[in-house]
């Protein structure tokens, strides 16, 4: 399909650039195919779900993937570097996109955190060596460290890595330690939040646990592929980047039991409907995953894993907005983004939220 298809205005005001407060005070759009857009408040999520319904969360924990350094080469100059993680290879190696990539060669090596000065005993410091370099400014780096080692001296070096559309408006601070991770997440890997996931408040979660609607997680770590713009001009010339992702039998199995006793799957998020959907047949029966996902939805492949999705509002000719679009339909999306942003809803990651319901059902 043509990527200008995807494309709409959006003026500067809708983006959000801190969360609501409280997480859960947020608006919500309903979007029903066919029916009338209803403006809603993210609390009356019970209300609009039913009892014997699953809610799908994805548990990723967000690290502090963006690292600045040095490049060293014998003969050269150092060079200030940034690198932003998106995807663990092995105990001890990382892809990565770098700035600037076009001065990196493979071979270089990288001190990150200690910006070259002097460190005997290897305090706030992380040696790197770029193993390979891709397309689009993508790099491979080998770490001195592994394993636990080398994730704890991520810790202690990398930086939050908020949205572009965010950080480049405003310095990442303390408070986005707190805004920018779900209250649930749990399994550390992640370079940016399943944003869906962040108006969740532990009051909320118990209202939906009142009201008899289940709660599972799946992982899917989220890449900072998923910020990328689409350059070409059809959806059949982009490329997904891969991102890791792990759907338990013992989920699998309950998600499959909750549609044969009538309920539905509702994705919170666009990671968590991917993952579901990587790990589904034909049929929408669910298996256990565990493993990389490059799968990209666009309109006319069917989903056949999930019933309902709870999402923020996504950028102009991203896949994400493509997803929507290929869940409740491209002219049902177009139509329900021009009355969010006549009726002022935030968008991006600390925006406002929608719940979506599929086309055709």
């Amino acid at each position: 399909m043509r990527v200008d298809l995807f494309d709409f205005e959006l003026p500067e005001a809708n983006i959000a650039l801190r969360p609501p407060t409280p997480r859960d005070a947020g608006r919500l759009l309903l979007v029903r195919p066919g029916e009338a857009l209803a403006d809603r408040a993210v609390r009356d999520l019970p209300g609009l779900l039913r009892a014997g319904d699953a809610l799908v969360f994805n548990d990723t924990r967000v690290i502090p993937a963006r690292l600045h350094g040095i490049r060293h080469r014998p003969g050269a100059p150092g060079l200030r570097m940034e690198a932003m993680l998106h995807l663990r290879e092995a105990a001890d190696t990382w892809r990565a996109f770098a700035r600037p990539a076009k001065r990196l060669t493979p071979g270089d090596r990288v001190v990150f955190g200690r910006h070259g000065m002097s460190d005997p005993c290897n305090l706030g410091g992380l040696d790197a060596t770029i193993a390979r370099k891709g397309d689009a400014g993508e790099i491979t780096l080998r770490f001195d460290l592994s394993g636990p080692a080398l994730d704890a001296a991520i810790a202690a070096t990398g930086d939050l890595p908020l949205p572009p559309y965010i950080a480049g408006k405003r310095p990442t601070d303390a408070q986005d330690a707190t805004d920018y991770q779900t209250v649930y997440a749990d399994q550390p890997g992640a370079v940016a939040a399943p944003t869906a996931g962040l108006h969740f408040s532990e009051a909320l979660l118990g209202a939906l646990d009142a009201a008899g609607i289940r709660r599972h997680t799946v992982t899917l770590h989220v890449g900072a592929g998923t910020f990328l713009p689409v350059k070409a001009d059809d959806t059949d010339d982009h490329r997904m980047h891969a991102e890791i992702g792990i759907l338990s039998a013992d989920t699998a199995e309950a998600l499959n039991r909750t549609r044969a006793s009538g309920g539905r799957i509702v994705a919170v998020g666009t990671t968590a409907l991917r993952l579901l959907e990587s790990a589904a047949d034909a049929e929408g029966r669910l298996h256990p995953f565990s493993g990389p996902t490059e799968i990209f939805i666009t309109p006319g492949k069917p989903i056949r894993s999930v019933d309902a999705l709870m999402t923020n509002f996504h950028l102009p000719r991203s896949t994400l907005f493509m997803l929507v679009s290929a869940f409740s339909g491209l002219e049902t999306m177009r139509a329900a983004y021009a009355h969010a942003i006549a009726r002022g809803y935030r968008f991006y990651s600390y925006g406002d939220s929608s719940l979506l319901f599929p086309a055709g059902r």
